[in-house]
């Protein structure tokens, strides 16, 4: 069994950054692909990266190219999201996932174990 859990959601400004962390516990797999999704009220649950087991690949949707940036630390098996130049279009609940298996995957179904979520609300 996996355990993640998200942190680093609150309320922040419209232009300002904000780091959100995944720390997973319990049976742990370091090559397993994470990835970060969110979804805002009435909306589907969106794909924003992934990353591979080893972190030397990373996967963005469009909405966030250019502005958000997915690492990993697996000696602290630790996932990150680094999201800068945020818009009020980007609040919403940010769920970390893992997936057994080796290749990324954009379909959250594709996702074995989730963490419960972060709000992260922009304001403007």
């Amino acid at each position: 069994q996996v355990q993640l859990v998200e942190s680093g959601g609150g309320l922040v400004q419209a232009r300002a950054s904000v780091r959100l962390s995944c720390a997973a516990s319990g049976r742990t797999l370091r090559t397993y692909v994470m990835g970060w999704f969110r979804q805002a009220p009435g909306k589907e649950r969106e794909f924003v990266a992934a990353i591979t087991g080893t972190g030397g690949t990373t996967f963005y949707g469009d909405s966030v190219k250019g502005r958000f940036t997915m690492s990993r630390d697996n000696a602290k098996d630790t996932t990150y999201l680094q999201m800068n130049s945020l818009k009020p279009e980007d609040t919403a609940v940010y769920y970390c996932a893992a997936r057994v298996g080796m290749l990324v995957k954009i379909p959250s179904t594709d996702y074995n174990y989730w963490g419960q979520g972060t709000q992260v609300t922009v304001s403007s």
